[in-house]
């Protein structure tokens, strides 16, 4: 069975929210991806504070000058979708108070039948974390623990309650439920964050950055799970960050997905050997449009199921 390919929904500058979004999402479900992808990036200090990954020096990329909401981008897909699943690679959970994102999450798997894959990350902008004023981002391991746990409570039966440091809930109806369980994917690679994705989360969401790499982490996790006693599979969703180009790149030091829709399809298929379930393909940076991210987006994929992928 061939994997399952997404891809990233546009969110930033060179796009018109309203009209793109929708576009490009019933483009990609014409085309043939199994999902739409959203990241989140709430704001772009200037001048920076802190490097990019919270490395000192390293700048952030002008598209996180403005990237649309979320939650608000997967809306407006799930409006124009009827089969594509609807996920978050990823949200900041610690960003967001717990009962609120729970609800919303809730409501929009509802709306669109049962489709939204709930990819939380922790984060690392210390700016961030200071303008959503929900915890300090010392805490931010703490908040994602709540948030798991508030969204387990709410999308269950009622009536629920919770109580913990931020969210107290004493006994209450909330809906609508979702369509059926949300699964709870997360970005981990400290051992932490990986004890918390086999304890707590149905899925690990790594980002493409070399196959060797990928294949490492995934061993380890998969090591980590039978540790553990874990007896659920564990889902995966790969994201690869590419960048087009309508010539091959040159150059043994070419960066993973980037590069020709041939070299990215080589790419892909090399990952999908790892034995992952999903790769999420984000174009956005690649095109100037929604017309030429969905031509892109069709070359890529066409190109990939002629490898194999």
């Amino acid at each position: 069975m061939a994997i399952r390919l997404g891809l990233g929904l546009p969110q930033n500058r060179q796009y018109d929210l309203g009209r793109d979004v929708p576009e490009v999402a019933r483009t990609a479900e014409r085309i043939g991806y199994d999902s739409l992808w959203v990241y989140e990036r709430a704001l772009f200090p200037e001048p920076a504070t802190q490097g990019l990954y919270g490395i000192e020096g390293l700048p952030w990329p002008d598209s996180y000058r403005h990237v649309a909401d979320p939650l608000i981008t997967l809306t407006l897909a799930a409006a124009a979708t009827e089969r594509v699943r609807l996920g978050s690679s990823v949200l900041v959970a610690p960003l967001h108070q717990p009962f609120q994102l729970a609800k919303s999450l809730a409501s929009l798997d509802a709306a669109s039948g049962g489709r939204v894959i709930a990819g939380f990350g922790t984060g690392w902008s210390l700016d961030e974390y200071a303008a959503a004023g929900i915890r300090p981002i010392k805490e931010r391991g703490r908040v994602l623990d709540e948030v798991i746990d508030v969204c387990r409570a709410v999308w269950g039966p009622d009536p629920v309650r919770y109580d913990g440091s931020i969210t107290r809930i004493d006994s209450a109806v909330v809906g609508p439920k979702p369509a059926r369980p949300i699964p709870i994917l997360l970005a981990a690679s400290s051992r932490k964050a990986q004890e918390r994705l086999v304890d707590h989360a149905d899925g690990w969401l790594p980002v493409g950055m070399g196959v060797e790499q990928i294949a490492t982490q995934w061993q380890e996790l998969q090591d980590l799970a039978a540790e553990r006693g874990r007896q659920q599979p564990i889902q995966t969703v790969l994201r690869a960050n590419a960048e087009y180009s309508a010539k091959a790149y040159d150059g043994a030091d070419r960066r993973p997905f980037h590069g020709s829709a041939d070299q990215i399809a080589e790419d892909l298929l090399a990952h999908a050997e790892i034995g992952l379930e999903e790769i999420l393909v984000d174009l956005q940076s690649s095109a100037r449009d929604a017309r030429e991210l969905g031509d892109i987006a069709a070359e890529v994929y066409e190109k990939a199921r002629a490898a194999g992928v």
